[in-house]
C-alpha cells in the first residue's frame, strides 16, 4: 500500500472559500472585540510609558558596549540605520541622542551607562510586566501565574529580548560593517537582505511569536496561532510606523500644537501603536487556537 503523497492529500482537503472566508472574518472581528476592551487600555499606556523610559537607557548601554570593540561614532551611524522604523516626527530625538552619546566623553560614557542600567532594567522590567499581564488579559488566562511565578517570567522574557535584539542588531551590524570596511558584501545582490526592515521584521515576527506561545498563557499556546499572531503584529507595527508618519507629515501638524515637545509626543503616538498591534497579535493568536480547537472537535 503506498504513502498518500502530499498532492494527494491537498487534492482530498474540501475547498470551502465561503466557509474560510465566514471563519477568518469572524475571527477578526472577535479579535478586534478583545483588543477594544475596557481595560486593555490601561495596559496599553503602562506598556508605552515604560518603554519610553527604558529607551533611552538601553542606547547608552549599547553605546557604551560597542565603543568597547569599536568607533562609537561608527555605533551612532549604524544606529540611525535602525532608526529608519520610526516616523520621521520621532526620529530625530532618537538620532540625536545616538550622537550625543556618541560624542561624549568615555569616561561620562561608562558612569552614564552604570545608572542607565539601572533604570533601564526597572523601566524594561515593570513595561514587560505590564505588557505580559495585558496579553493574559486578552487571553482570558483561567489560570494566571502567582506572584513570583510573573515576576520570573517577565525577567526571562526581558533577558531572551535583550538577547534576540543583540544577536539580530550584530548580524545587521555585522553586515554593514564588512560592506564598509572590507568591502564585504556577500550576497549584494539581495538588496532586501541589508535592509534594516527585513532584520526588523525577521525580530519582530520570531520574538513575539515565542511571546505568544510561552508566555502569553500559562500553558503553550498553538504554534499556527503563535507564528500568525506574531506576523499580523509584525505587519500592524510596520503599518503603524508609516501611518504616524503620515498622519504628522500629511494631516495633523502637531508643532503647531505642541511646539517643541512635538516629537516626544509623535513618539508616544508610535509606541501606543505598536503596543496595540502587539495585544492584536495576542488577540488574534488566542481566537485562532480557539478556532483551531473548535474544528479539532468536529473532526471524524
Amino acid at each position: 500500500m503506498t504513502t498518500p503523497t502530499f498532492m494527494s492529500q491537498l487534492r482530498a482537503v474540501q475547498w470551502r472559500p465561503t466557509y474560510w472566508l465566514r471563519l477568518s472574518m469572524l475571527t477578526l472581528g472577535r479579535a478586534l472585540t478583545r483588543l477594544w476592551g475596557r481595560d486593555v487600555m490601561l495596559y496599553t499606556g503602562g506598556v508605552s510609558f515604560f518603554s519610553l523610559l527604558a529607551i533611552f537607557p538601553a542606547l547608552a548601554i549599547l553605546i557604551t558596549l560597542y565603543s568597547l570593540l569599536a568607533n562609537p561614532a561608527q555605533a551612532a551611524r549604524e544606529g540611525e540605520l535602525l532608526a529608519r522604523i520610526i516616523p520621521a516626527g520621532a526620529r530625530d530625538i532618537v538620532q540625536s541622542e545616538l550622537m550625543r552619546l556618541a560624542h561624549a566623553p568615555h569616561a561620562a560614557m561608562t558612569t552614564q551607562s552604570g545608572f542607565a542600567l539601572l533604570v533601564g532594567l526597572y523601566a524594561a522590567h515593570r513595561g514587560f510586566k505590564a505588557m505580559l499581564a495585558g496579553l493574559s488579559f486578552i487571553h482570558d488566562e483561567d489560570k494566571p501565574r502567582g506572584f513570583v511565578g510573573f515576576n520570573v517570567m517577565a525577567l526571562v522574557v526581558l533577558v531572551a529580548t535583550f538577547a534576540l535584539i543583540a544577536l539580530v542588531s550584530a548580524a545587521f551590524f555585522g553586515l554593514r560593517v564588512m560592506g564598509s570596511a572590507f568591502d564585504l558584501r556577500p550576497l549584494q545582490d539581495v538588496s532586501w537582505l541589508y535592509s534594516e526592515w527585513t532584520w526588523s521584521s525577521v525580530f519582530l515576527t520570531l520574538g513575539m511569536a515565542l511571546i505568544y506561545r510561552w508566555a502569553m498563557s500559562s500553558r503553550p499556546v498553538n504554534w499556527r496561532a503563535s507564528l500568525l499572531g506574531g506576523l499580523s503584529a509584525t505587519l500592524l507595527c510596520l503599518f503603524a510606523s508609516w501611518a504616524t508618519a503620515f498622519y504628522v507629515e500629511q494631516i495633523a501638524r502637531l508643532g503647531a500644537t505642541y511646539g517643541s515637545i512635538a516629537t516626544v509626543v509623535v513618539f508616544l503616538i508610535w509606541l501606543s501603536w505598536n503596543v496595540n498591534a502587539i495585544f492584536f497579535g495576542g488577540a488574534l493568536a488566542t481566537e485562532v487556537e480557539m478556532a483551531i480547537d473548535a474544528h479539532a472537535e468536529f473532526q471524524p
